[in-house]
């Protein structure tokens, strides 16, 4: 069970996993992962905590991207009609997210699975709003590995919902147990003309993602708003084209352990220099920017 002060009520995750999900305190949140949750992230390579983060918080959050969604700079990535695809860096230019990136709830289940101090390599908004392209099959630490460096694949790709994700909206979709196979060889940064988003991507070639899916799976990542992805950063994963105008807004925080360090090209919004270790804030550090009596419970719907 993922563990937390309060009464002790509980649901089951998609991998059939209990939760604790009732009243608590805010102060001295308790934030501890349980062995059978350990042990299903190092097996399947991800971990779905279902509404973890409550509706006044997904509320903080959803502010905080609108305001880095209006920034003009090279950070910013569009969609072929113009509208923002990514953000990166975002724990850069808002409070709201850069204290996202210090809640225990990600900072201490992160130490946990890493064992050690942890830094942010890497933070982004992924809008996928109506007709938001296609993210191609990759490994986040494919990436890391080859364009910034990083030596070992010791990082985590954090994703906190801000929209209901379901089979309609371009899930994120992933090759359970994949990050077994290391880096990927079989993999190519795209040629030519290319948006800012797929540049490093490395993507995973057909050839060998039928051998992947043949011997791992796909599954589709999906759960309400507010909850938080774990997955490890040689998962195999990727999206398809929004189809739908049901937006699949997901905040990203890529964090790795700080002794796993590289020699970064590329600006700081894309890869970090703060090789500090995440010091956890308060557990209700984004309610100062809440509404006044608009805290509610953490819920799953």
């Amino acid at each position: 069970m993922f563990t937390q002060t309060g009464l002790p009520a509980t649901i089951k995750d998609a991998t059939g996993i209990e939760i604790a999900i009732s009243q608590f305190s805010w102060k001295g949140f308790a934030v501890k992962l349980s062995d059978e949750q350990e042990r299903t992230y190092r097996e399947k390579g991800y971990l779905l905590l279902p509404g973890l983060f409550s509706r006044a918080e997904v509320a903080v959050l959803e502010d905080g991207m609108a305001q880095v969604l209006k920034r003009d700079g090279p950070e910013v990535a569009r969609e072929r009609d113009g509208t923002v695809h990514l953000v990166y860096g975002v724990h850069l230019f808002d409070d709201r997210l850069f204290a996202l990136s210090r809640h225990p709830r990600i900072v201490e289940p992160c130490r946990k699975l890493t064992g050690g101090e942890v830094f942010v390599h890497q933070s982004r908004v992924n809008a996928k709003q109506f007709h938001g392209a296609i993210v191609d099959w990759h490994q986040d630490f494919g990436i890391y590995h080859r364009v910034d460096g990083l030596p070992a694949s010791r990082g985590i790709v954090v994703a906190v919902f801000l929209d209901e994700v379901t089979a309609c909206n371009a899930p994120v979709m992933c090759l359970p147990g994949s990050h077994g196979e290391g880096v990927i060889e079989a993999a190519v940064n795209p040629d030519g003309e290319v948006d800012q988003a797929a540049r490093y991507r490395y993507d995973i070639s057909r050839d060998t993602m039928a051998r992947l899916v043949e011997g791992f799976g796909v599954e589709a990542v999906m759960g309400p708003a507010g909850s938080m992805l774990l997955m490890d950063g040689n998962l195999v994963h990727g999206s398809s084209v929004n189809m739908t105008p049901m937006r699949r807004a997901i905040l990203y925080i890529n964090i790795t352990d700080t002794h796993n360090r590289g020699a970064f090209d590329r600006p700081e919004y894309q890869a970090a220099r703060d090789f500090s270790p995440l010091e956890s804030l308060d557990d209700d550090c984004l309610m100062k920017w809440s509404v006044p009596g608009e805290l509610e419970e953490r819920v799953c719907e």
